[in-house]
């Protein structure tokens, strides 16, 4: 059990390690809820970590599965309390999105496709502030400067010089021709593109409109992986009021295959620098 601060991830490791525990003594979610009479859907959201896990809460389910080896409850116990520690997200209030910030913050790499948008990695600050203004109309300024601070700080692992995230962004053609902020703001985010292309732990790909359907027009998603095999990969999905994660490996599986026919479909990356150069010329007109 590697330490780690990352509260998100240490969660998961830690509602691993216990659905581990429950399967060697051969029970189920139910009959450890019945024990502690607690709900079955409790035990579901401490196993995959999606719920706050507390010291009590993995004393209990030691104590329903028998573990008897001191050195155990004590690792467990420890990753139960920095699992409760916040994340450098939590500096700024209630971010709807948290819990894949703190995946995005230690994962290896990030596999993204978007269908109508600049991938939030990759925006500059105009385009990122022009886009949560539109898409939350009824923020306030000051909610919209958050939300943009927030994006703009999770560019970090990007830029990270001794840790780079590995990011893979596929996006369509509607994402470099819908004018968001206005023309200036479309032609500097354009040039930021071109110039994040050359960095050697970004791929950029586009997905021209002659490529006419393709598997991405259900909707967008990432992919995120991890260093420790113990990490198991995840596919994100946003929604408006509530996201969806998953971790299983046959639906990961599917959003990998997924993945790669939308990266062999989309303009190659000298294609896609050229083409995108092509559009921001047309912006400065």
């Amino acid at each position: 059990m590697v330490a780690n601060a990352n509260p998100t991830v240490r969660r998961r490791r830690l509602g691993s390690e216990l659905r581990k525990l429950r399967e060697l003594r051969g029970m189920t979610a139910e009959e450890v809820a019945a024990r502690l009479l607690v709900s079955q859907s409790k035990i579901s959201r401490l196993e995959n970590g999606r719920r706050s896990i507390s010291q009590r809460d993995v004393r209990d389910l030691c104590s329903v599965y028998a573990v008897e080896d001191h050195r155990i409850v004590d690792s467990l116990m420890q990753m139960a309390k920095e699992s409760r520690q916040q994340g450098w997200w939590h500096a700024f209030g209630d971010v709807p999105y948290s819990v894949y910030i703190g995946l995005e913050t230690e994962a290896a790499s990030v596999r993204n496709y978007e269908s109508l948008l600049i991938p939030g990695l990759l925006q500059t600050r105009e385009y990122a502030h022009a886009v949560v203004t539109g898409m939350e109309p009824e923020a306030t300024p000051a909610e919209i400067d958050k939300r943009t601070e927030v994006r703009m700080k999770r560019q970090d692992r990007v830029n990270d010089p001794d840790n780079p995230l590995r990011f893979w962004a596929v996006f369509d053609e509607s994402a470099l021709r819908r004018v968001v902020g206005d023309r200036h703001v479309m032609s500097e985010q354009i040039e930021r593109l071109v110039e994040l292309s050359h960095a050697p732990n970004v791929t950029v790909q586009v997905l021209p409109y002659a490529v006419g359907a393709h598997p991405g027009m259900v909707g967008t998603f990432s992919l995120l992986e991890f260093a420790e095999a113990s990490d198991s990969s995840v596919v994100y999905l946003e929604g408006v009021t509530s996201d969806l994660y998953l971790e299983k490996p046959i639906e990961v599986q599917q959003y990998s295959v997924m993945y790669e026919h939308l990266r062999a479909q989309a303009l190659n990356t000298d294609q896609t620098r050229q083409f995108m150069i092509d559009i921001a010329k047309e912006y400065t007109r």
